[in-house]
């Protein structure tokens, strides 16, 4: 039995959708190294605060069509944001283009509110811009 939620379902015009999981769900599947956290956010925010372990490419760079980091490659994906906004369009760019991805429902707000870890890139304690 599969740790992961479904990570497709689709709209009224039969359109592949990316699922949603909550932070706490996405905190074991990175830990267990089920899926991989993808932090869409700007450099700015990333630095500041981000989940331990995260994966870094904006937003914008996808939309760009930027690829994957290679640590992604034929993983599940999480994308995260800040509050989930980004991210849900993020997992949907990734969705059509195969990648098995679901988004961390509340993003990195909702994820230091559950009180999970948030660091910087130096490993100090980080927060959420």
């Amino acid at each position: 039995m599969s740790l992961l939620p479904h990570a497709h379902g689709s709209d009224a015009h039969g359109h592949s959708t990316p699922g949603q999981t909550t932070p706490a769900e996405a905190h074991e599947l990175a830990r267990t190294g089920a899926a991989v956290l993808l932090d869409v956010r700007e450099a700015a925010e990333f630095t500041a605060g981000h989940a331990p372990g995260s994966l870094h490419q904006p937003l914008i760079g996808l939309v760009a069509g930027v690829p994957l980091p290679s640590e992604a490659a034929g993983r599940t994906v999480l994308a995260i944001c800040r509050s989930g906004n980004r991210s849900q369009r993020a997992a949907e760019l990734l969705a059509q283009r195969g990648v098995r991805v679901l988004n961390v429902a509340g993003g990195m707000n909702a994820w230091a509110l559950a009180g999970l870890p948030v660091t910087t890139p130096g490993g100090d304690a980080g927060h959420v811009i």
